[in-house]
């Protein structure tokens, strides 16, 4: 088996339309998780602790700020040894017509993958959360000598309506795929057991033009992985199911595809429990990704009368400044200020958003170098929270540059005062 033989194909042009607005400027996979993270350095991370360094990222949807990203934080392979991480925009190389499916992203690029002449190649998604060893699972396949695997992972049998369902035998080899049944097959002698499709697929090579090239020309066909091409080849030579196997050294398996508002928080306010589901700090499977030159985190004020800025159970990026204030259960990513007198609870902040004094917010997400007014309230009032913002199902707001948050009353006092987090950080603002 040899990595060097092997091309990823990473799919990076979802439009992301559950995650809007966080998804009106950018990109899903280029949306912020975590911190200084977004979404897609996970997968690369995979791939690059894998030892796969030829990669091509194929984007469609609003992607300047994905390219940006990679460009600045993802030059870590070697141009002379034959590795890269290329992007690869919509060319239009064989019709008029953008990407219709993930097949046909792959399809379109089938010039680009021919020319590295490779024996397999993998097919990754930019907008899932996990840890996973891809060489692992390109052993698997080459030991079956698969036409093509596709990784899964074991979920509830009553689960099985949200996903695309693999069916198998006692060996694991795929017998049928059915996206989101209502009855799901079963793992074999694990009745209360069903495998979904994680949307990772290795190919040999030549089997997967074969497939694209067919596709390409069936009229009904909607040109995608799990619903045409994988049900397409199960008859006609091996595929096999590859059960997930995870390097976040945890009890259970973690993989997240955080495609809605209330799943990303939720991901992200687990980051910030004393034992996260979710492992950032393993030396051993380091995450990589765009750290822009920015000072430590600083927190001000600590003198008598007066509160010391804090945070407590979060995350706190470099770049921050608490004054005075109190962050609890948040995530704060690169280069937020949070001035005196103010209360961020259970809440995500973009890179680059301002918080006034005096401001109160739960439960919320603010977009990136969003301002937040002296005195708001976000999180408080629920009819004026769905006047002003996005409001999710479970009652998360999300506020952008285009809203106007609620300014409670303020004393006069309170209006004079200056913002002693931009005071704190005049030696660099």
């Amino acid at each position: 088996m040899d990595l060097d033989d092997t091309l990823v194909i990473l799919l990076a042009g979802g439009a992301g339309e559950r995650l809007f607005p966080l998804t009106k400027e950018r990109a899903k996979p280029a949306v912020f998780f975590g911190g200084p993270y977004r979404i897609i350095d996970f997968t690369l991370s995979n791939c690059v602790n894998s030892g796969l360094r030829r990669i091509f990222i194929a984007t469609q949807y609003k992607s300047l700020s994905l390219n940006r990203h990679i460009r600045q934080g993802w030059n870590v392979v070697s141009e002379e040894l034959g590795e890269f991480i290329e992007m690869l925009p919509p060319q239009k190389r064989v019709g008029e017509h953008w990407y219709l499916g993930t097949a046909d992203a792959v399809f379109q690029n089938l010039y680009s993958i021919v020319r590295e002449k490779p024996s397999h190649v993998i097919i990754l998604s930019g907008d899932h959360v996990y840890k996973m060893d891809y060489s692992r699972m390109l052993r698997f396949h080459v030991d079956r000598r698969a036409d093509a695997t596709l990784a899964t992972i074991e979920i509830p049998a009553a689960d099985g309506r949200r996903f695309g369902i693999v069916g198998v035998d006692e060996h694991d080899r795929v017998t049928g795929f059915a996206e989101k049944p209502e009855v799901p097959p079963t793992i074999p002698g694990s009745p209360d057991l069903a495998l979904a499709s994680m949307g990772i697929y290795i190919f040999r090579a030549d089997v997967l033009i074969a497939a694209l090239e067919a596709d390409a020309v069936r009229p009904d066909s909607r040109h995608d992985f799990g619903k045409d091409i994988l049900p397409s080849l199960i008859h006609s030579g091996p595929v096999y199911s590859y059960r997930f196997h995870d390097e976040n050294k945890k009890s259970a398996k973690y993989w997240r595809d955080i495609g809605t508002l209330d799943a990303y928080f939720e991901a992200s306010m687990d980051l910030c429990r004393v034992t996260p589901e979710f492992n950032l700090y393993d030396p051993e499977w380091p995450l990589r990704t765009y750290q822009p030159q920015a000072p430590p985190a600083k927190f001000v004020f600590a003198e008598q009368g007066r509160r010391c800025g804090q945070a407590l159970d979060s995350i706190v990026s470099n770049g921050c400044i608490v004054s005075g204030s109190r962050v609890v259960g948040s995530v704060l990513c690169p280069n937020v200020r949070v001035h005196s007198f103010s209360e961020i609870e259970h809440s995500i902040l973009m890179p680059g958003v301002r918080v006034g004094r005096h401001a109160r917010i739960r439960r919320a997400i603010v977009d990136r170098d969003v301002l937040i007014p002296r005195g708001a309230l976000i999180g408080f009032d629920a009819q004026e929270d769905r006047r002003r913002h996005t409001v999710t199902e479970n009652g998360i707001v999300v506020v952008t540059a285009d809203d106007e948050p609620f300014i409670g009353p303020l004393s006069d006092e309170d209006l004079a005062m200056e913002n002693d987090a931009d005071r704190a950080g005049s030696a660099w603002s």
